[in-house]
């Protein structure tokens, strides 16, 4: 069993004690946000995320002195109660660590350097799947690489309790079972009412649209199958839930939409939406017709009878002349 880090004889350090101070030590593109994760979100203070609270922008270099400021106040809050809190950001400057050890120490609270050790060239190579605002400078990353290996042999002496490499924690159970306890809330399994019907609805569209849509059961609008909106203050989206999608047993949803065909047709007509961004380009790309859009009274795009426009009965064999007040309906509930 390996006992020592390679190439510096130091004895392997596991522990991690809780509470502690967990200061993240590597180069951007090292992993660290991955091995964050493996704790609890309100444990973990993200540079970036400050970056982007007080600038909008994560990678805003320039508004890094304000982000460790706001960063410093959570922290010190958190000390203060003796929470757990890891510091998610590439910490490779001796002044950096300085400041948040003393920090640990003013109240009590044990710190862990947590080295991840992955290869400068791959740390570089990630930054390519970056997007602009956050991909770092290769020569800044190998920088931060040199000055985190060169700090390994000294952070005891800097202060820290206890040195640990990130490869010898073992860190998959709790984030498993952080895991596994969401989802048995999810589905209702912890004893609870669980999403439901909503699972499909965060399944699709992403959980942001969760707190805004509401079930319409009973709802006639869609011939019989379940009928969901999304609203907020003045606006409304209906949508149908279909559970034989092409008669194959598909499930999906469809907007309820203005008929495309004819601009005085009051039917309702609708078209399938598949993600969040199809809502988005439906909610604003006006009147433009949608390639599938069905309407209840003039059919979809190969229908041949797009001229049933007239809304009487001998247009309507087969008793559709109440689609207008169900779409009005629909609407207004």
């Amino acid at each position: 069993m390996k006992t020592t880090f390679d190439g510096t004889m130091q004895p392997l350090d596991r522990t991690v004690p809780d509470p502690a101070l967990i200061v993240l030590i590597g180069a951007a593109g090292s992993g660290k946000s991955t091995w964050a994760s493996t704790w609890p979100s309100t444990q973990v203070l993200e540079l970036d995320q400050f970056r982007a609270m007080v600038s909008d922008e994560a990678g805003d270099q320039s508004a890094t002195l304000s982000a460790v400021n706001v960063m410093h106040t959570v922290l010190e809050a958190r000390l203060a109660r003796k929470r757990t809190t890891v510091i998610d950001a590439t910490n490779t400057e001796e002044r950096v660590r300085a400041d948040l050890v003393q920090m640990a120490r003013n109240y009590g609270v044990p710190t862990v350097a947590f080295l991840v050790s992955t290869p400068a060239s791959v740390c570089v190579e990630r930054q390519a799947d970056r997007s602009p605002d956050r991909a770092v400078p290769e020569g800044v990353v190998r920088r931060q690489h040199a000055d985190a290996v060169a700090a390994l042999p000294h952070l005891r002496s800097e202060g820290f309790d206890h040195v640990v490499f990130a490869d010898s924690i073992h860190r998959l159970e709790p984030l498993l079972k952080r895991a596994s306890d969401t989802r048995c809330r999810e589905l209702g399994w912890d004893g609870g009412d669980g999403l439901g019907g909503l699972l499909l609805v965060r399944r699709t569209f992403g959980a942001e649209v969760l707190p805004l849509w509401h079930w319409r059961d009973r709802s006639p609008i869609a011939g019989g199958d379940r009928v969901g909106e999304i609203r907020l203050g003045p606006d409304r989206m209906v949508l149908a839930l279909r559970t034989d999608v092409d008669g194959e047993g598909d499930v999906g949803f469809d907007l309820l939409v203005g008929c495309p065909y004819d601009d005085e047709c009051d039917a309702p007509a609708w078209q399938p939406v598949f993600s969040v961004t199809d809502l988005w380009k439906a909610h604003t790309s006006g009147t433009g017709r949608h390639p599938d859009a069905v309407c209840s009274l003039h059919g979809g795009p190969d229908d041949v009878d797009q001229e049933a426009d007239d809304h009487n009965q001998d247009d309507d064999p087969e008793g559709r002349a109440d689609l207008e007040e169900q779409f009005a309906a629909a609407v207004r509930e």
